[in-house]
C-alpha cells in the first residue's frame, strides 16, 4: 500500500486533536481562570531510501534521500498569561495579578487553581464552586503564625473578637471659663471589664475659685485642672478612677463653650466577625460587631519551577506532576508569587480571533490531508486498473 495513505491518516489524526482542542477552549471562553491551550506537531520517523555520502578525491558528497511517514501530536501546551480582570464587588471573590495559584484541597488531595470564585460554606470554609476548600493560615488573636502547614480558610460568623478590659479614656472640649463657683458638669462614659460586662464612669467637673476640681461619682476629688489667661491648661493631666487612667490635657477653658465630653476609651465587648476585606498580600482582616478590625488569616499562594507540567483535574484545577518541578507554597507579594486583588475575578485568556483562526487552519488541514487519502485511492485504482 502506499505510505502517503498512512501519511494522509496521521493528518487527519493530528488535525482532528487540533481542531478538539480549539473546540475547547471556545467553549471556555467565559470560565474563570480558564487558561487556553495549543496543540504541536511534528514529524514521524522517516524511511532512509538512500544513505548519506561522504566526499570524495574526484567526487562530491551525498546527502540522505529519506520519506517521511506522516505527522504527530508532540504536545499540548498551556499558555498561563494573564487573563482580563472583572470586578464583581463580592469579598469572597479573590483574582491573583501575576503569578501563582490558589492552594485548594478537596477529598484529602491537594490542588491548584487560578479561578479565585470562593463561597463561604455553612462551616464558615471558603470553598469553590465544585466544594474545594482554600487553603491558608489562621490568626490567632491576631498574629498570623510564622510558616508552617496551610490549613482550611474558615470564616465562621461565630469567629469571636475578645473583650478587653478599659485602661485609658481621653476628655476633651471646652469648660466654660464663666461658669460661677460651685457650678458642676457631670460626664458618663461606658466601660468595659475583662470579660467584657458594660458599666457607667462618672466625671463631676465642679468650678473652683482657682479651676475645677475633677470627681468621681462618690464625690472624691481625683485632680484639678487650671487654666491661664488664655483658656490654655496649666495645671493637671490625667486622673484616675476605678482603674482607668482618663487623659484631660486636650481640655481648654475658653468663656461661652461649654463643649467637654468623653471621646474615648479603650474597651470593648466580645464581638463577632461581620464581615472581612483582603490585602495585596493576602492578609483577611475582619470587621467584628464590638467595632474591632483584627487579622483572621492569610490566603496562601503556590507556584511551580515549570507551570506548563501540571496536569488538569477538572474544575479549573490542576495537580502537579513529575515535570511541574516541587510546589513553593508562600504569601502574595514574595519572590515568585504575584499580588491578590479582592472583589475581582481573572477571566479566560482564550482570544476568540485566535481560536477561530485556528479553526480554519485546523479545517484546512483536515481538508488537505484527505485529499492526500483521495488522490492516493484514485492512484491505487489505477493500479487495479492493469490487470482487465
Amino acid at each position: 500500500m502506499l505510505r502517503s495513505l498512512y501519511s494522509g491518516i496521521s493528518g487527519l489524526r493530528s488535525h482532528q486533536t487540533m481542531l478538539d482542542v480549539t473546540g475547547n477552549n471556545i467553549a471556555n471562553v467565559n470560565t474563570t481562570g480558564f487558561k487556553g491551550s495549543a496543540t504541536q506537531f511534528q514529524d514521524t520517523l522517516s524511511q532512509l531510501t538512500k544513505g548519506a555520502g561522504g566526499a570524495q578525491a574526484e567526487a562530491g558528497g551525498t546527502n540522505p534521500a529519506q520519506i517521511g511517514l506522516g505527522v504527530q501530536v508532540a504536545g499540548i501546551s498551556t499558555n498561563f498569561a494573564q487573563g482580563s480582570a472583572q470586578a464583581t464587588g463580592r469579598a469572597t471573590d479573590m483574582m491573583i495579578s501575576g503569578d501563582g495559584f490558589f492552594v485548594t484541597s478537596k477529598g484529602g488531595e491537594q490542588l491548584y487553581t487560578r479561578a479565585g470564585a470562593f463561597e463561604l460554606d455553612a462551616n464558615g470554609n471558603l470553598v469553590s464552586p465544585d466544594g474545594a476548600i482554600l487553603q491558608g493560615w489562621m490568626a490567632v488573636n491576631g498574629q498570623l503564625p510564622v510558616g508552617g502547614a496551610v490549613r482550611n480558610i474558615s470564616l465562621s460568623s461565630s469567629a469571636v473578637s475578645p473583650a478587653k478590659a478599659t485602661g485609658a479614656a481621653t476628655v476633651t472640649g471646652n469648660l466654660p471659663s464663666e461658669a460661677a463657683v460651685g457650678d458642676s458638669l457631670v460626664r458618663d462614659v461606658e466601660i468595659y471589664d475583662g470579660v467584657g460586662k458594660k458599666s457607667t464612669l462618672s466625671l463631676t467637673f465642679e468650678r473652683t475659685a482657682a479651676g475645677w476640681d475633677i470627681k468621681d461619682a462618690g464625690g472624691t476629688v481625683l485632680g484639678s485642672a487650671a487654666f491661664n489667661a488664655q483658656g490654655q491648661l496649666t495645671s493637671g493631666t490625667s486622673v484616675t478612677v476605678s482603674g482607668v487612667a482618663v487623659d484631660i490635657s486636650a481640655l481648654t477653658g475658653f468663656a461661652g463653650m461649654n463643649t467637654v465630653a468623653f471621646a474615648d476609651q479603650d474597651g470593648r465587648a466580645a464581638g463577632t466577625l461581620e464581615s472581612f476585606s483582603m490585602s495585596p498580600d493576602g492578609t483577611l482582616i475582619g470587621s467584628f460587631s464590638n467595632g474591632d478590625s483584627d487579622v483572621v488569616g492569610r490566603v496562601a499562594l503556590a507556584n511551580f519551577t515549570n507551570p506548563g507540567g501540571l496536569e488538569k483535574a477538572g474544575s479549573s484545577s490542576y495537580r502537579g506532576t513529575a515535570n511541574s518541578g516541587a510546589v513553593t507554597v508562600g504569601t502574595a507579594g514574595s519572590a515568585g508569587m504575584g499580588s491578590l486583588s479582592g472583589g475581582y475575578l481573572e477571566m479566560s485568556n482564550v482570544d476568540l480571533s485566535q481560536e477561530f483562526t485556528n479553526l480554519i487552519v485546523a479545517q484546512r488541514g483536515f481538508q488537505a490531508n484527505a485529499r492526500i487519502i483521495t488522490t492516493s485511492d484514485e492512484v491505487l485504482q489505477e493500479l487495479t486498473n492493469l490487470k482487465r
